[in-house]
Order: structure tokens, then sequence, then C-alpha cells
């Protein structure tokens, strides 16, 4: 029976996800896109925190080396963006393994892996930041190629919104399959207890180290929608420590380790800084301050994530109604 409620839900949520644009105007259809967004980048960052165990605090800096690829090489070598997402999303990859090797070779883990993480996403941004205090002082502009497929630019915000529901649907299918494989199992092992998995057999470092190729692949990939979607880029953007929070806070918020956790905690967290700055924008700071509050209580109450706390719940009361036929049972 929940099954069946379950692929309803399903169903449903895909049909109004696809006419969403259709009966909604650019405001809306933009906010979906931006959910979407970063929706997609908690699940790459859930792959790598979520599921392995490994807290990032840096994924910022696969974000901008992935804006930076794929809009150096559109301004400089005329490379197609989707071409250049691909290389984008390799040069993460790239980056990913290099950290990697240096922090799980060397056993760094949990703060001090986040630490590590923090500390490449910060000298990513230093870099950047001399860097382009020379080269492009108002940041990378991307050049306006009007309405076209090819180029990765709309006149609209329909066709944005409909490349990363694609993008997004792929990434929340790799997460389903790594969940129901035998490499979700061993990335469960890890997260839960290092040590006790080595002496089971698995392979830390090598399931670590893809778990961190996968999840800066496609982070990186998601740079280059970005940097697409807005046609600019500079340093803060794509380097910045507020980049980083955002990618982690939905999966924290909806549920990390859960297959549609990033997801909907992306979606409650832009729909209430879409509220709180409407409805209190007129005073200055206000909104932040009860976004963050909300934020914060949601964390202290719901440490497991929304999705997390309510599959708990229903544990318990699974096992309760177990308990309770029992003892009807042997009544």
């Amino acid at each position: 029976m929940a099954r069946k409620e379950g692929s309803v839900v399903l169903v449903v949520a895909g049909l109004t996800a696809l006419v969403l644009p259709l009966i909604a105007g650019p405001y809306f259809t933009h906010v979906a896109t931006v959910v979407l967004f970063f929706g997609y980048l908690g699940m790459a960052w859930n792959i790598l925190g979520g599921y392995a165990g490994q807290f990032s605090f840096g994924h910022a800096a696969f974000f901008g080396i992935g804006a930076f690829t794929s809009s150096l090489l559109q301004l400089h070598a005329g490379v197609n963006p989707w071409i250049g997402m691909f290389v984008a999303g390799v040069a993460g990859l790239l980056l990913g393994l290099f950290i990697g090797y240096l922090c799980f070779r060397y056993g760094l883990h949990g703060p001090y892996f986040a630490l590590a993480m923090l500390a490449l996403a910060e000298m990513m941004r230093l870099v950047a930041v001399q860097w382009m205090s020379e080269k492009y002082p108002l940041g990378i502009n991307l050049p306006i190629m009007g309405n076209s497929f090819r180029n990765f630019q709309f006149t609209s915000k329909a066709p944005y919104y409909y490349i990363m529901l694609v993008m997004m649907v792929g990434v929340l299918y790799l997460t389903h399959l790594i969940e129901r494989k035998r490499i979700g199992l061993y990335f469960k092992a890890i997260r839960e207890n290092e040590n006790a998995a080595e002496n089971l057999g698995v392979d830390v470092f090598r399931n670590k180290m893809f778990a961190m190729a996968i999840s800066s692949f496609l982070t990186a990939m998601g740079g280059t929608f970005y940097a697409q979607y807005y046609l600019t880029i500079d340093d803060e953007a794509a380097f910045g420590m507020a980049v980083s929070i955002e990618v982690l806070l939905g999966p924290i918020i909806g549920g990390a380790g859960t297959v549609f956790g990033p997801l909907f905690g992306a979606g409650i967290l832009e729909c209430l800084s879409e509220a709180t700055r409407n409805f209190l924008g007129g005073y200055s700071g206000v909104h932040l301050m009860a976004y963050g509050g909300i934020v914060v209580a949601v964390i202290i109450f719901l440490p497991n994530g929304i999705l997390g706390g309510l599959k708990s719940v229903s544990r318990r009361f699974s096992r309760k109604g177990e308990k309770s036929h029992e003892v009807h049972g042997n009544s």
C-alpha cells in the first residue's frame, strides 16, 4: 500500500514538474529552477557527505572550477558550452581526485577532512581574486548569442528550467541506483565506522575516492549551468563560502543520506528565503534573521533532517504496531 501511494505521489510530482513553466509566470519558473539547481548540487554533495560520510565544507572549489573552466573555454577558444560542461566536469573530477588522494591516503576524516576542503575552497577563491583583479576586474561576462539550444542561451526561463530538471532527475536516478547497489552499502558502512568496514573487507580508500569523483564531477557541471544561466561569474559567486554552505544546507535540512532529502531541503530553504525576503525585505536584515532562525531550529530539533526524522517516526510506529500485533496474537 505504501509503495502504491509513493508511486502516485511521484507521478503527480513528475507531471506537475513537467507542466509548471506552462502555467507559472517567469518569477515562479525562476524560483523552481533555483530549487532544482540547489537540489541537484545538494544531491551531488550527498553522495560524498551523506552516503559516504565525508562531510565537505568546500564544494565551492568544484563548483567554481566548473564555472570558470567552461566560461573561459567559451570566451577564448570558442568551445561550445555543452562540451564545456563536460570538460568542466572532468576538471572538477581531477581536482576532486587530487585533494581526495591527499586527504584519504593520509587518513583525514571527520572535522579534519571538512577543514581541508574548506581550506581548498578558500585557496581557490584567493587565487581567483588575485587573477581576476588583473584580467577580469568586473567579472567574466559571457557573450549574448541569442535564443539557441546549441549555445545554451535562451530568452525565457522555461528552457533553463527543463535543462535543470533533466540534470536533477539524472542525479536523482544515480543516487537511487547507488542506494540499491552494493556500492551504496559500502558507502554507508564507511560512514558508520571506517575501521569496522575495512575489517569486513571494504576497500575504504577506493570507495571514498569513487564517491569523491562522482560528487566533484557533478558539482562542476552545476557550476557550468550557473554560468550559463546568469551569463556572468566572479570569484565570490564561484568560490565563496556562501556557495559551500548553500550546497550542504539542503541535504542537512532535508535529510543527508536519503534519495529525496537534498531536493526536499532545497525546496524548503528556497521557499523560506523567498517568503522572508518578500514579507520582511523592507526591514533591513530581518528576513535573514528569520530565515537563519528557522534553519537553526530545524537543525536542532531534527538533526537527521526532515525526511530522516519522518523515517524514524514511521519506524517507531511500525515497531509499535508489530508489538501490539504480537501481543494480540499471543492473547
